[in-house]
């Protein structure tokens, strides 16, 4: 993976990936962004890469040899949703916390069904960090993407894939998100605390590979049944995913709590969390009556299966009551 900060570097990078007619897929917030490369244009990215949108951004690239991808996680999923059918590089902008820049697979949400589409194969080539396209995220939205960054670290110190090397990064990305979230949503304009919280969730992404747990399959299902942001919903779910794993995951979610300057992991998710929204799924329109066929469909999803501690439907459906 190519990477590299601040948009002065794209001309260089789309060079290095010989791509010469790349097209932008962003959504319409970002229209008014200039990039130092000539692109091809398209603003039709949907909330949590709706399939109606991602069929759009595929007739769009008609043409192109390259795709750049610029937004959250809805705008990179729908590139790589495209990247995949097409077989095209794609370069990631983030202007959000969420780490999808960093790994092949990708969701895109069918409304109609209530469900998340799961697909792999996007030719993930490039990134290009710029903090300054961070400064006008709002807070809630600051802090729910990052809670998504932090719930990587947290939940790759405790996978069956975790590596001394995945640690260390998971760790550093975790202190630096853990010290400069509640700094950004004090002072959205403070550039350095933008870079340091940017730099923690490149972190965080970058040990997506060694996979996700309970915490994440929670959240995953939350958003494709109802279209709730995933990144408020990792900080919703991951309190409680942390306290079921508390033995399984012991020793991970020790050097989490260290990482994080404190001797209890829960408390400070807990209180980064609070920065993101309020900690109760009724708070968001979720249906108690719901929570039986929910705690079924995140048992299936794959995060689940990989948890350290079993996680079958019932165990599932006492936690959903518990942030209920």
């Amino acid at each position: 993976m190519i990477v590299r900060w601040g948009l002065d570097a794209l001309p260089d990078v789309l060079e290095e990936l010989s791509v010469r007619d790349p097209l932008l897929i962003a959504s319409e917030r970002w229209r008014s962004v200039e990039l130092p490369v000539a692109a091809r244009r398209f603003y039709g990215v949907r909330p949590h890469a709706e399939v109606t949108g991602v069929r759009e951004a595929v007739g769009a690239s008609d043409g192109a040899d390259g795709l750049i991808a610029l937004g959250g996680g809805s705008a990179i999923d729908t590139t790589k949703a495209v990247s995949s059918e097409t077989g095209m590089p794609m370069v990631s902008i983030p202007t959000t916390y969420s780490g999808a820049e960093w790994t092949q697979g990708f969701g895109m949400r069918d409304p109609a069904a209530g469900i998340k589409h799961r697909g792999e194969g996007a030719r993930t080539a490039a990134i290009v960090y710029e903090p300054a396209l961070t400064l006008d995220l709002p807070a809630a939205e600051s802090a729910g993407t990052a809670m998504n960054a932090l719930a990587h670290c947290a939940e790759a110190l405790y996978t069956r894939d975790r590596t001394e090397d995945t640690d260390r990064v998971a760790l550093d990305g975790a202190k630096l998100i853990s010290d400069w979230l509640p700094v950004v949503v004090e002072r959205g304009e403070d550039r350095e605390a933008r870079r340091q919280l940017l730099e923690g969730a490149m972190y965080a992404g970058a040990v997506l590979r060694v996979g996700m747990g309970l915490g994440h399959a929670m959240a995953q299902a939350l958003g494709g049944r109802y279209g709730l942001p995933h990144g408020t919903m990792n900080a919703v779910c991951l309190p409680p995913a942390l306290r079921y794993n508390a033995e399984a995951g012991a020793e991970g979610i020790a050097r989490f709590a260290r990482a994080m300057g404190v001797d209890d992991a829960v408390a400070r998710v807990s209180e980064l969390a609070a920065l993101a929204g309020p900690p109760r799924l009724r708070d968001y329109g979720v249906p108690r009556e719901d929570l039986a066929s929910l705690s079924e469909a995140i048992a299936g999803r794959g995060p689940a299966k990989a948890n350290p501690r079993p996680a079958p439907p019932d165990a599932i459906h006492e936690l959903l009551e518990e942030i209920w």
